[in-house]
Parts: structure tokens; sequence; C-alpha cells
């Protein structure tokens, strides 16, 4: 193949231009690396190489004025706004840059295409004030302050130009303005160098000026990149070419180089739409590792967004590549620490706890929890997390935090507790961050020193300029400007820029050529770009002064697109097929014009390869280790709740009772539904208990409602500990309990008043008792604990409070097989095995057992049923049936130390 490039430098030594006394000028520093190649390889004997430079730095040495950073020229703007405008006008810094970019995006577009800023910004005055005059002719405050904003512009504008150019200092518009103005001086001092420009297609009025004044002087020569195709009046890709061969002077005289023919039908094109982009990247690296060789070959991403998905997805084939793109640093992992740190800082503010220095809990474990901060003395962090937890405190000071480990882990420690305490002054707060930085530099390595290297000096530039300008004035305005700064700094890549795969953006491709082409996000929106623009400056007044819009910048990537399949052979352009919610994002229309010119073209579509999986259930066999640990479980007493969970499912059971694992302890910043439920049991538990082995009466009743809230108030302290029940959900939860509470004692006095006789005879009693089993070596015991046993008109209940719903139906079993099969009706043998184990120690004449559930009161005590019949009532809970339901009972705990029968997986989980 015989690129672009290679045939500038032969071109251009065919005329007997002295290549050492040529200056070459290309559009990206990527295309200088692939020239300076091509030189050396065409190069027979010894000599002096060429300049070669990219467009920006060439225009910076016409102009002999510097490229100022985009951050630093936000801070000279800001000067030069305080310096103009009254100050009642002069509006904070975090607000100012909030248009500033945008504002500064205009500036430098009309500069680059030398537009008399004065008429502009005089039109653009007259447009506004016809958009915001009202009928009545009397514009509101909000719109004299929008029409006001537009005149100060002008004078901004020119103060800014001012400054900078006394400073050498610019952005890339004022370069140009200033780079014409000063192009006759450097023609004057240049006669013996000769120009070289190449692969440049659509230009900036600075630019124009400057290639034909260079080109009229014979100074120069120029190179286009085009086709024949490009020559056809339809084709948006080529207006840019055509008009400068229309109008400039110099080519009714000179040729027009080049002007290739193109054969589509001689290349392998192939059109892929592939659902989402993960889809997209991950065929893109399939079509990667079935390729021999990766040089000569470019990965084009269209979306620049995907860059971190394209490095995941790349094949282990690929040895050797070349990034352009930088990293934002906006997704590596080091952006969270500093984000999670200013948000615990304001947070604070915004909680108003800064007066007390409390910071709230999700913040302080956020951050506490950062794997950067881990490095550090992650073991001792943890500790402090777990103490937090267990502690259940919403809000956090400092001292708190110190408190949860030793004198000796403190010191250790006091890098990282010095983050919880930050200066009012903004400055002492960057060094901080640098600090923390160098120290986690001795705890990282590899990519990860690269990071904090990265952010190192994202941190130093704040601070240099801060200290300049002294703009950043409270911790808000330095988060916000600090995620200004993420968004658009990057990360550099470095490789070897010749070798192997080339990973690039659209605009990288510019003047490059290869065989092998991939190019990802081919769809509306992406390529060509979306019609939105950032601007103060409106379409129309953009087209008056003949300024770019986005007419122009779908010309360009139109350009660009069709350039790219120039001289290549294997093309495959991969698009989403997945549209947005609004049908936005369809298949590019550079595509459809592709299509039309080219029916011959393969198209494709892809899915992801979808695999049968056979869900297998997760079975664990019961080893000797595990049945020695079930002995041990079952010798020292199993619970009604530990049985319950083995019917839902055998694994929680394994989980629980064999690994011995708890679920972790979280902050509960809402009152937990099993925290209600202690704190009802307690209440009650406390109200009753005056009266165990006692009968009792409406007056003691009476007496109960009246404690029910400072008991309330009293046990969500011990259960809830340091959390807040007066404000919020808490505060409802707390008024929730006790209307549970005061319906449960109402319901109690009406049962009284009717002349019912109530004894307590046990609260919260601990029972137990053994199993005898006959296949079984050792004795199997049972415990529990049963939240109440009353006598009622002489018949004894067990009674198990529960704070959530239970139906009647769940209790009513006249077939006790099922319990072992339904989780459903768990609850039934919790209250079963319970009047097994009280009636094993007590002789009873009349037993009932059941459940008291607090969300269905109106059904009052919900007792065991073993009727047949539909609508039928038995409740008696006789020796009989007790024994027919242990026969069940022992089944299952057989089942569970049985080796032959693995621990199997639920399926069909309820919950």
């Amino acid at each position: 193949m015989d690129s672009f490039i290679s045939k500038v430098v032969k071109d251009v030594s065919s005329k007997n231009f002295t290549i050492k006394n040529c200056v070459f000028v290309l559009p990206s520093q990527r295309a200088c690396v692939f020239l300076k190649k091509e030189i050396v390889d065409s190069t027979v004997s010894s000599t002096f190489s060429p300049k070669i430079i990219s467009i920006e730095n060439y225009i910076q040495e016409l102009a002999d004025i510097n490229l100022i950073d985009t951050t630093q020229l936000l801070f000279e703007f800001y000067s030069v706004y305080k310096e103009n405008l009254p100050q009642d006008l002069i509006e904070p810094f975090e607000t100012f840059s909030q248009w500033a970019t945008i504002a500064l995006h205009d500036f430098n577009e009309i500069d680059s295409y030398l537009v008399n800023s004065k008429d502009l910004f005089s039109n653009l005055k007259d447009v506004k004030k016809i958009e915001y005059w009202f009928k009545d002719k009397t514009p509101s405050k909000l719109a004299l302050n929008y029409l006001q904003f537009f005149e100060h512009l002008n004078k901004l504008y020119n103060s800014l130009y001012k400054r900078l150019k006394v400073n050498k200092f610019g952005y890339q518009g004022l370069i140009y303005r200033e780079a014409v103005a000063n192009l006759e001086h450097y023609i004057e001092n240049n006669n013996d160098k000769h120009i070289v420009f190449a692969g440049f297609n659509a230009l900036n009025k600075a630019e124009e000026i400057i290639f034909q004044e260079l080109l009229n002087n014979n100074l120069a020569s120029i190179y286009w990149d085009s086709n024949s195709n490009l020559f056809n009046n339809s084709n948006e890709a080529g207006i840019f070419l055509r008009k400068y061969k229309k109008e400039w002077d110099y080519y009714k005289t000179a040729p027009f180089l080049w002007v290739d023919a193109t054969n589509f039908e001689e290349k392998n094109i192939e059109f892929v739409g592939a659902p989402k982009n993960i889809t997209q990247i991950k065929y893109a690296g399939e079509l990667l590792s079935k390729l021999q060789n990766h040089q000569n070959t470019a990965l084009v991403l269209a979306d620049e967004n995907l860059l971190a998905l394209a490095l995941n997805s790349l094949p282990n084939s690929v040895k050797n590549i070349n990034i352009t793109m930088g990293y934002p640093l906006k997704d590596i992992p080091l952006s969270n620490l500093f984000e999670k740190l200013f948000k615990l800082h304001l947070n604070q503010q915004k909680f108003n706890k800064q007066l007390q220095l409390q910071f709230y809990y999700k913040d302080v474990l956020n951050l506490l929890n950062d794997p950067f901060l881990n490095k550090l003395h992650g073991t001792t962090i943890q500790k402090i997390i777990a103490k937090l937890k267990s502690e259940n405190t919403i809000f956090l000071s400092k001292k708190m935090i110190e408190n949860c480990i030793s004198k000796s882990e403190k010191e250790q420690l006091q890098n990282v507790l010095q983050l919880f305490t930050f200066s009012n002054s903004v400055n002492t707060i960057i060094k901080q961050c640098s600090n923390l930085i160098i120290l986690l530099k001795n705890y990282v390595d590899g990519v990860d020193k690269e990071y904090l290297y990265r952010f190192y000096t994202v941190f130093k530039q704040l601070e240099t300029l801060n200290k300049s300008y002294n703009y950043i004035s409270n911790l808000k305005t330095l988060t916000l400007f600090y995620n200004q700064l993420l968004s658009h700094e990057k990360l550099s890549f470095q490789g070897e820029p010749l070798k192997g795969l080339q990973l690039m953006g659209m605009l990288e491709t510019r003047a490059l050529d290869f065989e092998t082409i991939i190019v990802t996000s081919v769809n509306e929106g992406i390529l060509p770009g979306s019609k939105n623009e950032n601007s103060f400056l409106p379409f129309d007044v953009k087209k008056y002064f003949k300024m770019p819009t986005y007419q122009e910048k779908d010309a360009i990537f139109s350009y660009h697109f069709q350039r790219l399949l120039q001289r290549a052979k294997n093309v495959y352009l991969i698009y989403n097929t997945e549209t947005d919610g609004y049908g936005a994002g369809e298949k590019s229309r550079f595509l459809t014009q592709l299509e039309i010119n080219n029916p011959k073209i393969k198209k494709t579509i892809i899915n992801p390869k979808v695999q049968k999986h056979e869900e297998v259930l997760l079975q664990i066999k019961k080893t000797p280790e595990i049945i020695e640990k079930l002995k041990a479980v079952f010798e020292k007493g199993i619970s009604p709740s530990a049985l319950a969970t083995y019917i839902y499912n055998p694994i929680s059971f394994y989980e629980q009772k064999v690994l011995g694992i708890r679920d972790d302890d979280e902050v509960e910043e809402t009152i937990a539904a099993n925290t209600m439920g202690s704190v009802i049991h307690d209440v009650l538990e406390q109200l009753y208990t005056p009266f165990i082995g006692a009968f009792v009466l409406k007056e003691n009743i009476v007496q109960m409602q009246q404690k029910i809230e400072p008991l309330l108030i009293k046990f969500f302290e011990k259960h809830y500990k340091k959390g807040n029940i007066e404000t919020g959900k808490n505060k409802l939860i707390f008024e929730v309990c006790k209307n549970h509470i005061n319906r449960f004692l109402k319901q109690e006095l009406q049962l009284i008043t009717k002349g019912n006789r109530l004894k307590i005879i046990a609260l919260e009693a601990n029972l137990n008792c053994k199993i005898p089993i006959e296949s079984l070596d050792f004795p199997i015991n049972l415990k529990g604990i049963v939240d109440r046993v009353d006598e009622l008109n002489g018949c004894v209940r067990i009674i198990d409070y529960k704070t959530g719903k239970v139906e009647a139906s769940q209790l009513k079993v006249h077939d006790f097989s099922v319990i072992s099969e339904d989780y459903k009706y768990t609850k039934a043998m919790q209250v079963m095995l319970y009047s097994f184990m009280y009636a094993a120690s007590t002789n009873i004449d009349k037993l009932e057992s059941g459940i008291i559930s607090f969300k269905n009161l109106n059904a009052g005590f919900l007792k065991m049923n073993f009727s047949e019949k539909y609508r039928g009532v038995d409740t008696l809970v006789s020796e009989e049936r007790i024994q027919e339901f242990m026969v069940e009972t022992k089944n299952i705990i057989k089942e569970i130390l049985n080796p032959e029968i693995p621990f199997i997986q639920n399926e069909d989980l309820p919950f």
C-alpha cells in the first residue's frame, strides 16, 4: 500500500527540494511521527532531518505566543471579569466557571475565523434584545440582566485579549489571529525555507490566509488527500476542498494535488450491527484475534468514552499497541478517594454539623472503605468500621472514631485520622491532599504509582494557581473545580508509536493510512456528532459571520470517514443496533451513503452467544467433620427457628450452624424490622412481668397503657443504641410501635371487661427438653424461648408474638407431613415445638398454642387449628397431636443428621 505520507515524501524529493531545508506541517503529532519514519526509510544517504511539526505548534512559532493551559486561562479570565464589571454584578468563582468555559470557546472561534468582534457582539446584543422584548415593552429584571451580560461579553473579550497578548500567552484562536498579524514579518525572515503542508481539509479563516500567503509567495507547497468522489457537489465531505480549488488564486495557475481514484469494489467492507457498546467492543476484539499481524491495523473509537472497555477487551495476541487517546482521570479509581473526602466535609456543612465537628456515617464508612486508604493500615481501618457499625451512630465526631482503637493504633493511623480535620484555608486542604498522595506512594506499585503521580500534578497545579490568584475560596468551589479538571484532564499512555496495533480516535486518523481498519460506534450522534453546541452564539449569527456550525462539523467528520477508507483493504464498520428511548442513535448516515454507492457491501447483525446454562443446585455432602459439628449443635440445643431455617433453605442452615456465618453488622439509619420486633417484645415483657403468677385486672391494663411511651424510649435506646427516633421515618416507626402495643392492650382490656379471667404464667420462658431418637447414639436437645404462657378461663395458652403479618391459614394443619415440605407452616411448627417442650415439664389439662400478629391484630389470638373441614375449628393441643407432630419433627432431625442426604439448595425460595 502506497500511503498518502509516502507519496508526499516522494513528490517533495522529486521536485529537488533540499529535504533538510523543508518544514513539514501536518494536522497532528501522530502524523508527524509517521512522516519522520517515512523520510528515514526513503533516504539513501545521510542527511539532516527536516523540521516536522504539527499545525498547532507551527502557528505558535508563527505568532511567537505560547499556548496557555485551559485551567490557567479560566483564572486569567476571572481576573479580567473582576476588573471590568461593577462589584454588584460579580459572581463567585464557582458560578462564573460554569459559563466562562462556554464564553472562552466562543472567543476561540471568533479569533480563529478572524471575526470582527465589535460587529459580532453588537449584532448578538441586538438579536437577544429582539428575543427578550415583551409585548408591553417592559423587560423584566431577569431579561435586562441577560441583555446586559451580552453587552459585557465584548468588553471581557477585548480585555482578556490584551492581557494575554502582553504576557505572550494565548488560547488557540488568539494565537491564530496574532499569527496572521505576524505573517508578513515571518515571510521576510524565512525566505530560505520551504513549507510543506500535507493532509489538511477544513481550514479556519486564519489558516486559509496563512496557507494562501505562503503559497502565493512561493514559500510553500500543499498536498490534499482527496479522491474524485469528494468533488461531486452532492458529497458533503468535499465541501471545503471544492471551495479552495474554486476560490484560491493559487489554483488558477497551479495544479491541485492530489485527486486519487478510489475503487470501493476492490475493498473488503463489512457493516456489523451489534447490540450495546459492550458487544461492539468484544466483537472488535474477536476480529483482532483473527489477524495474524496487527502491523498496519487501526482500531478507531468514534466514541472515545469506550477506551477503558476497549483496553479490557483486547485479545492476548495483541503484543504491541500504541494509544494516542489519554485515559480520563475521572475513570481512574484514585479519583473516588478525593471525591469521598470532599463529600465527607461538604455534607458536614450541609447537615450544619460544623460546630459539633460531626460527619454523616455513610460518608465516613465510604471513605474508610476506600481501597487506597486500606493499603495504608487496612486491618486497623476495618476494626474502626466494625466498631462504628455496632454502635449504630448516625453522626460521628472525630473523637468517636478515635475511640474505636487503642492509643498505639491511633498513633499509627494519625495520617488517616487527620483527614477528618480540614482547615478553612483551601491552600492547606490542597496541600493535605498532596501529602496524602506522597504517603500512599510507598504502599502501591505498578500502574497505581502512575495514577498517584498524575493526581499529584493536578493538586500541585491547583496549589500554584490558587496561590497566584486566590479565587478558590472554599471547599465547595474546590470540589467543583476538581471535578471540572477531572472531566477534561487525561493520563497519557507511553508506547512505541510505529509498532503493532494503533488505537485512536477519529481525529487522530488524519493523514494516516492503514490496510485494516475497525471503526466502532458508527451511529448518528457520534459519527457525525450531535447538533447540540455549547455556545452563546446563535446559529444565524454564526452563519452570517462565516463561523462553523454543526453543518460544517458534520462535513469535517464525513471527510475523515471517507478519507480513512480511501486506501484501506479491509474495513469493518461496527454500529450499535440499540437506539435510545427516543429513537435517536440509529445507524450513521455515512453507512447508508456508502451502501448506496456500493450495494455489494457485506452486512451482518451479530448477537452475543447465549449459552444454555444448566442451573445446578448447590449441594454440600455431609463429611464426617460436618456430622461431628452437627452432633455438637444438637447436643448443645437446637431451636425451633433453626429448624425453620432448614426447611426454608438447607444451605442457609449449613452456613449458620456448621460454618457459623452471621450477617454483618450494619448501621441502621432507619429502624430495621427485627429491631422493632425486639423493642415490642421487651416492652410487653416489662409491662406484664409484675403480674406473673397473678390474674390481670382492668386497672392493671390502664396502668400499663400509661407506661408505653417511656418504656418504648428505654428499649429503643437499648436496641437502637445511638439512633435518632425524634424525626423522619424513625419517628413514624416509633409511633407505629406505640399504636401496636396500645391496640393490643385495648384488646386485653376488652377480654377482661367481658368477665374473662387472664392469668400470666410465664414471660420469655426458657424451655428445653431431650428428644429420644432410636437410631441416634447421642441426645438431641431442643431449646427455645416462648414469649408468653398464660391461662385464659382455665385453658393454658402458648403465645408467640410476631410483628410481621401472620394469617390463620398458616396455623391450620391437619396433616403434619406438610411441615417439612412448605415454609408456610414453619410458624405452626415453632408454636407446636413450644407446646411440646412446655407440656414435657408440666401437667396440663387443656392447652392451646398460637400467635398474636401485630399486623393482623383484628384477628386476635391466632390458634393452631387441626380441623380437616374447610371452615372447621379444632384448637385443642392434645398429647396425641403433639406425638403425631413429633414424629415429623424427628424425621426432619434424622434427615439433617443423615450423612447420605446432602444439604441441597432450595430452588423455590419464598423470599
